[in-house]
């Protein structure tokens, strides 16, 4: 038996519940990526705990995934232990005017779940497909809100010693697309976000509103990561690379969005390679055009085929 599958078994944890060679292109929006080592689906906080020293007992690495919304697995896939903090960590709660989310709840279950208790704060980011602990770590956002704006406490387990761990106030760190605990080497466990009251149907008019928005001008209908370069310092990554001639540019079946250049987009058949080959001309042409470095925004994770 691999070393780091008896690892885990001698851990506890059930062997159907270990899944060795895990294609990542099942555990990713992209659709794209190799396998990894083995992967876990977290169902507590204390089982991260307990998967971060079966690995460290093992010699593994680790590596932290939520729905895989934001990321870009590259075609050689994952080395060491993958845990997956999604639907079995995922549950909701109300305290009061906040949210306790468990960091696998999605963004929109949880948008949803303050909306059928009355409390707003959270529609401008309903639509954005990545689960609560993801998007606290990025500071996820979109149509002037963030999650900086309702969290206020995140708890977490350190990567190094297992060790939890609670962040507050001034020590979350928000700023654009960027959190404490992106630098802290953390795996984030739960959530609280102070929301205010609200009339529900207002709230799922808005909703509703933004939802019909992204239909309209995203591409939904192709496997992606959303948006692929951050945002320059008072510019617009979509319209640089729109202004650059570069809406429809493709390598393979990776494509710059025809509907909405922010996006790379995954026709059917692409691989990491072609979606990081066609980052990089990007990248390079924008830079040479305007003098602009486009970073990307999305979290690009393994090794090369």
């Amino acid at each position: 038996m691999d070393a780091l599958i008896k690892a885990l078994v001698q851990a506890n944890f059930a062997p159907e519940r270990i899944i060795p060679r895990a294609c990542m292109a099942r555990y990713t929006t992209f659709r794209v990526g190799g396998e990894a080592d083995a992967l876990v689906n977290i169902a507590s906080a204390q089982e991260v705990s307990i998967a971060l020293r079966a690995a460290r007992s093992a010699g593994k690495p680790v590596t932290v995934i939520g729905n895989g919304s934001n990321l870009l697995v590259r075609d050689g896939g994952i080395r060491g232990l993958v845990l997956r903090m999604a639907n079995s960590f995922s549950n909701l709660s109300r305290e009061g005017d906040c949210i306790h989310a468990q960091a696998g709840a999605t963004l929109h279950a949880a948008a949803q779940f303050a909306q059928s208790e009355g409390l707003n704060g959270m529609a401008e980011i309903a639509g954005i497909p990545g689960t609560v602990g993801g998007g606290v770590i990025m500071n996820a956002g979109a149509y002037g809100g963030e999650l900086s704006q309702i969290v206020t406490k995140v708890d977490a387990v350190a990567l190094s010693d297992g060790k939890p761990l609670s962040f507050e106030g001034d020590a979350l760190d928000f700023s654009y697309r960027h959190s404490a605990m992106m630098d802290a080497g953390v795996v984030v466990t739960d959530v609280y976000m102070h929301l205010v009251p609200g009339e529900p149907d207002a709230i799922q008019a808005r909703m509703d509103a933004l939802a019909k928005a992204r239909r309209e001008k995203q591409p939904l209908e192709y496997p992606s990561a959303g948006s692929t370069f951050k945002r320059p310092e008072g510019m617009y990554a979509a319209k640089l690379i729109d202004d650059c001639g570069l809406r429809g540019l493709r390598v393979g079946d990776a494509q710059v969005s025809e509907k909405h250049t922010g996006f790379v987009v995954n026709l059917g058949q692409a691989t990491a390679a072609d979606i990081l080959e066609l980052m990089a001309e990007v990248r390079r042409r924008v830079h040479e055009a305007t003098g602009v470095i486009l970073e990307p925004e999305v979290r690009i994770l393994g090794e090369d085929a």
